[in-house]
């Protein structure tokens, strides 16, 4: 079985979007961990605020059957592939970690942004704090606990 988390973010009828990202998610993985759920603004562009969180399960599948389930939730919800890196999102579904895997294809894992964006590592520190990066041995809790970034801000949400 393979620890894996996967991140959530919506910022087009977010709340639609998200909860049927996170519905979906249930389904395919039943026995998961959730994050709190946050409001942040976008980075890299102008737009209307995501809701963002950290989804956490363990599962049989391989890395590459992991991420088509992924891109097939995104498009079930709008997603239309190409879509510009910084751009609106019905829903971005991101594998972050996939046990200690390191590689870029099918994903970049563990994924780059998890040291760099609030919106990823906060509520990654919730659901795997424990989880040592494979890449530096840095735990997720010690990353969260030395980031320091005042131009990213969060507002936990209820949904």
């Amino acid at each position: 079985m393979a620890e894996i988390y996967i991140s959530i973010g919506s910022n087009v009828d977010r709340e639609r979007h998200f909860k049927n990202g996170l519905a979906a998610l249930i389904d395919h993985f039943p026995n998961y961990k959730h994050s709190n759920v946050y409001e942040s603004e976008p980075v890299g562009f102008n737009g209307r605020n995501f809701y963002n969180s950290v989804f956490a399960a363990n599962t049989k599948m391989g890395v590459e059957e992991v991420c088509k389930l992924l891109k097939k939730i995104e498009r079930d919800n709008g997603r239309t592939p190409g879509d510009k890196k910084f751009s609106p999102r019905t829903l971005d579904l991101d594998l972050l970690l996939y046990d200690d895997l390191i590689c870029e294809q099918p994903a970049q894992l563990p994924r780059d942004e998890i040291s760099k964006n609030a919106f990823v590592l906060l509520p990654l520190s919730e659901v795997g704090g424990h989880v040592a990066l494979p890449t530096t041995g840095e735990s997720i809790s010690s990353l969260w606990e030395n980031y320091h970034n005042p131009n990213q801000k969060l507002w936990k949400v209820e949904l």
